[in-house]
């Protein structure tokens, strides 16, 4: 499990749902502004189709083994077929969740300081 921990990281899977909200933002635009030229969105819509059941394994794998949060996961596998722009948000909201919590840590361990100088 430490081999998947150092392989699979929040990180990552942030990475690789931005990337498939790229790929999914092409389609979009191939299919809808440029008049669904093929093959491009043949290859767009087949990439965006196989990320989708990758993203969806993974990040179920992922909230298995306590990387992502399940809420996240299930984000990930159920509205990402249809956007993952849904998946990029909650990894957003997740990353921010993180960083308030551990501000919260670090913020806790200092002592607190008063600004005598009567300057905010």
């Amino acid at each position: 499990m430490a081999t998947v921990r150092r392989v699979l990281t929040f990180r990552r899977l942030e990475a690789a749902s931005f990337i498939h909200s790229a790929v999914y933002l092409s389609l979009l635009i191939c299919a809808f502004g440029l008049g669904n030229p093929e093959p491009a969105t043949f290859v767009l819509g087949l990439t965006h189709g196989i990320m989708w059941i990758g993203m969806s394994l993974v990040c179920l794998f992922a909230a298995r083994a306590r990387i992502i949060p399940f809420w996240l996961a299930v984000t990930v596998a159920v509205l990402g077929g249809l956007g993952p722009f849904c998946g990029s948000v909650g990894f957003v909201i997740e990353d921010r969740r993180r960083r308030a919590a551990h501000d919260a840590r670090q913020g806790s361990d200092q002592p607190l300081q008063l600004n005598m100088n009567g300057a905010d």
